[in-house]
This record gives structure tokens, sequence and C-alpha cells, in this order.
């Protein structure tokens, strides 16, 4: 029979999301604050610790209290930036709201400008991205694309490209909006020419996660390559139709009635 399963790391992780939850609460502590409300000892806590500032979920500051005196400056663990998003967010439902007000005031139009205005930061971020990767490279669409999804993936899309016989397909395996864009679709056709503009041709979206797609499918137009290219059939000539040589055949040698012989 296998061994059972030992649950330490289950009971790592559950320990490790309380310390984070007490630093939420009850804000920046020590390790042995931190160890006298969870029970257990500061060795233990310690190591825990450690994990999360691994993990960038926590940091270690040193913040010297006057009532401390001329003794050591206490230590506080802190949460970062990363560590309170793993918390839940209302995020979409405020976005939800905001822009629902501002369809009911500006109408679709105003939905649309606030989307490209959303996604003006990111184009500028991602473009100078892809001009620095490509400025060596022909600047092909499809070359374009590969550096427009490293571009994408560092701001969370986990985006890739591939060549295809027509041309190339950008993919984006995340959408950070997607629940937003589902009722507002003018945020992907925003995104869309944006990365028309970015690999500087015209693209097609062929799937998008707001509408229920596993991933975001961008279809990049471009030439064929060589030795996919299919050579078009060439059209059959039509030869003139041969004469009835029955019709038109004529004889060279005349005939006389006169000198046929009868049966």
């Amino acid at each position: 029979m296998a061994p059972p399963r030992s649950s330490a790391p289950a009971d790592d992780g559950r320990t490790r999301d309380r310390v984070s939850a007490l630093l939420l609460e009850h804000g920046p502590q020590t390790a042995a604050e931190l160890a006298t409300r969870l029970g257990i000892s500061p060795a233990a806590v310690r190591r825990h610790l450690d994990s999360l500032v691994a993990a960038g979920r926590i940091e270690e500051r040193v913040a010297r209290e006057p009532q401390r005196g001329r003794g050591r400056p206490a230590r506080r663990f802190h949460l970062t930036d990363a560590g309170r998003s793993a918390f839940p967010h209302a995020y979409d439902d405020l976005a939800l709201t905001a822009l629902r007000y501002v369809a009911a005031a500006g109408g679709p139009d105003a939905v649309r400008a606030v989307a490209e205005q959303q996604l003006a930061g990111l184009e500028a971020r991602a473009s100078s991205a892809v001009e620095s990767a490509v400025r060596l490279a022909g600047g092909a669409p499809v070359d374009r694309a590969q550096a427009l999804a490293a571009a994408l993936t560092a701001e969370g899309y986990a985006a890739t490209a591939s060549a295809i016989s027509g041309g190339g397909q950008l993919c984006q395996h995340h959408c950070p909006v997607a629940h937003v864009a589902a009722e507002f679709p003018q945020l992907c056709e925003a995104e869309t020419a944006v990365i028309g503009r970015l690999v500087g041709s015209h693209v097609q979206r062929l799937a998008t996660i707001a509408h229920g797609d596993g991933i975001c499918t961008t279809h990049l137009p471009g030439p064929l390559r060589p030795g996919n290219r299919t050579a078009p059939a060439r059209p059959v000539r039509r030869e003139p139709a041969a004469p009835d040589r029955a019709r038109t055949r004529t004889s060279t040698t005349p005939t006389n009635d006169r000198e046929r012989t009868p049966a």
C-alpha cells in the first residue's frame, strides 16, 4: 500500500495565508507579535515569513521606535502590493458600475472613448518595446507580433504569436478585463485597433475570452510563404471545334453524272 500523503504543504499554505491576513487586519508586525497571535513559536513563524518574503508577498522593514531607546531596532513585516492582490477585490464591479453610468450619460461613443483612454498607456509601453525589438529586423507584421506578444505578456495577457501560411496569429491566453468586456465590447474593439497599429497591418479578431472562447485570437494577414503557396489552376484553353469533315469535305475529282455506270 502506498504511504499516506503528508498534509504539511497544505498546513504550511494555510499558516502563511493566516500570516498575510493578520498583516492585512492589524498592519505591520514583528515576528514575535505574529507568533503570539498564531500560537506558534517565533522560529516556526520565521520560517513562514522567509517563504512569504521570497514569494514577494511581504517585505521586512526596520523601524526604530522611540520607546525602545537604544535597544535593537524593531523589524516589522509589511504586506506588498502583490500580497494585497491575493485578497478578493471588487474592481470588476466598480468598472461595470462606472461604465454603465458613462453609457447612460454619453452613449456607446463615450464608452469607446473611455476604452481608448484606458489602452493609451498600454499602447505607449508596448510600442516602445516593439520598435526596439524589431529595429534590426525587417519589421514584418509577424515579426512585430512576436515582439508585441512579449510586451503583452509583461502586461499580464500571457500572449503568444505564431506564423501561419496566411500571415500570423496573436493569441492572448488571459484577459484582465474579460468580465467587463463581456458587457462592453468597445473594450475589445479598442484593443483590436491597438494591436493593428502596433503590428502595422489590418488585423481581424477571430475569438475573444469575453465572448466565451478559450483564448483571444487575432489574425494578422500577410504574404503566403513560398513553401505553402498554392499555385492557381491554369485555365484550360479551349480548342476551336473541329469542322465536320463529312459536311465540309470537298472532292478534288469532278464527277459527271453522264459517266456514271448504273449498277
